[in-house]
């Protein structure tokens, strides 16, 4: 069914933009995921995205996630609650000091927590470290309600709007539903 989708473009050009959010909270760790692990990777993408029609790398096979994640430029943190995946975000280094948040988001459960906040803070925070000029993002009306609030509320100011109509898919159940 065809549907207008309208996407909003955010950037941060400079560190002091961001507004950190952490939580002090003994069950939340967050790991780089260094060891490219494609299971792991559609894993977070599909729980995480699913209700939000992520479908771009449904159709990747195996060795297209491999070849995918094992990109320097690429890093994925997530987000541990007790131990648990609870939520992800994926930076991809770009040209002329972009670096771009790909994806992130929780998996359901998780959300409400305080977790997005601090997860995009230290997402954030890697992303300067990582030696960017510019952080920048973009979502979407079809994303979880709170994400582009979250972003405003770390600091990323909003340089582009696109409205387009899409055809979307079924959202997608979680693994194993």
């Amino acid at each position: 069914m065809p549907v207008d989708v309208t996407t909003w473009y955010l950037e941060m050009l400079n560190p002091a933009q961001l507004r950190p959010q952490l939580i002090e909270q003994p069950a939340l760790d967050i790991r780089q995921a260094q060891v490219p692990c494609p299971e792991f990777s559609r894993f977070l993408y599909t729980s995480v995205g699913g209700p939000w029609h992520w479908h771009e790398r449904l159709a990747w096979n195996r060795d297209r996630w491999l070849t995918y994640l094992s990109q320097p430029e690429i890093e994925t943190w997530v987000a541990y609650w007790s131990g648990t995946p609870a939520g992800y975000i994926e930076l991809g280094q770009q040209p002329q000091g972009n670096v771009e948040i790909v994806y992130f988001g929780l998996l359901p459960q998780f959300i409400g927590r305080g977790i997005g906040g601090h997860l995009l803070t230290v997402g954030v925070q890697r992303a300067w470290a990582m030696g960017a000029s510019r952080v920048w993002v973009h979502t979407c009306s079809l994303d979880g309600p709170h994400a582009y609030k979250n972003y405003e509320a770390r600091g990323f100011t909003r340089y582009d709007t696109q409205v387009a109509l899409q055809d979307l898919p079924d959202p997608i159940p979680p693994p194993g539903w």
